[in-house]
């Protein structure tokens, strides 16, 4: 790399991991004040995601500047298309962040009308992933890149479950239509968090080894 821009790049990638922490920590607080009933807990998460949108809209606007002023080639420009699109794919999983507080809110203090026993697998797995897509980004790990995004199979079949539990406990009793709609969507933005890291492990792959894949 050019020095200079190897600093820049550098510096637009600690920005990208800071992001990382950022969704990481919301989805922390979302989920734990949903299983908690923490109403309150669920306002502040919705406050947080500020944070992530304004990480997001600081790494556009460097990689525009990146591009048009140092005019990268190779690894370098790969590097700078990279860490912006992932910065989108981050802001996206803030939002769910935000959506699973929001589902929690309207479910309030009520009793949940079944044991949450998959939604929170899916978020210990949405959970590695983020952290695994943290460690391949710091450390440019093509294959623990590759490695993660097959987790997001482990995902989908939770997802499956909680759809099936939920479709039934509604079928048998209408009463409990309307929260279990709220946990479908809560399982939905899991599921979505996953499917968004993902994508960020194949723009890290595609920015070490310039291989345009999709996994899954």
């Amino acid at each position: 790399m050019n020095t200079n821009l190897g600093l820049s790049i550098d510096t637009l990638k600690q920005y990208t991991i800071n992001m990382i922490d950022q969704c990481d920590r919301i989805l922390d607080l979302s989920v734990k004040c949903m299983l908690n009933q923490d109403i309150e807990g669920c306002k502040k998460v919705i406050n947080q995601d500020d944070k992530i949108d304004e990480l997001r809209e600081y790494i556009r606007d460097r990689s525009i500047e990146l591009l048009a002023l140092k005019q990268p080639m190779a690894k370098d420009l790969r590097y700078i298309y990279a860490l912006g699109s992932i910065a989108i794919e981050l802001e996206r999983i803030g939002d769910y962040a935000v959506n699973i507080a929001e589902e929690s809110i309207k479910i309030g203090q009520d009793k949940y009308i079944k044991d949450l026993i998959d939604i929170p697998k899916m978020y210990e797995e949405c959970k590695k992933m983020i952290l695994g897509v943290k460690e391949s980004l710091e450390n440019e790990d093509e294959d623990l890149a590759r490695e993660i995004a097959l987790n997001d199979d482990n995902v989908d079949s939770l997802y499956d479950r909680v759809q099936e539990d939920c479709l039934k406990i509604m079928n048998d009793n209408p009463q409990t239509i309307n929260q279990g709609v709220n946990l479908l969507f809560i399982g939905r933005y899991l599921e979505r968090i996953g499917d968004h890291t993902t994508n960020i492990c194949e723009k890290i792959i595609f920015a070490i080894k310039g291989e345009m894949i999709e996994i899954g």
